[in-house]
């Protein structure tokens, strides 16, 4: 999961930070890459767009913009791939729309 996150990170600057310990992967979004201004609004939007596609996520951290993963040993490969999947979609679906809106 970590190095899934951390390639989409890479593509998509709303990610400000992937971290964990062991099975348990968090991601921050935020603002700007540069203050790393936390983006609650952007979070709840990932969720949204996570949930139309049947993937069911939280979000957690002081500044409600972090989304912890945490699946369990046993998951199968081809549900963990379905799921990063759609996490990936959702992501570049609602970064790429706080792109947008930041543009006009």
């Amino acid at each position: 999961m970590r190095t899934r996150l951390q390639g989409l990170a890479k593509e998509l600057s709303c990610i400000g930070d992937v971290r964990g310990l062991g099975a348990m992967v968090a991601f921050e979004l935020v603002k700007d890459p540069k203050t790393k201004e936390p983006d609650a609004e952007l979070t709840a939007a990932v969720l949204t767009h996570a949930e139309t596609r049947g993937l069911i996520l939280l979000s957690c951290g002081t500044a409600a913009n972090v989304v912890r993963l945490l699946a369990p040993l046993t998951i199968p490969d081809a549900v963990l791939e379905e799921g990063l999947g759609i996490l990936a979609a959702a992501l570049r679906d609602a970064c790429g729309r706080a792109s947008t809106r930041a543009v006009a």
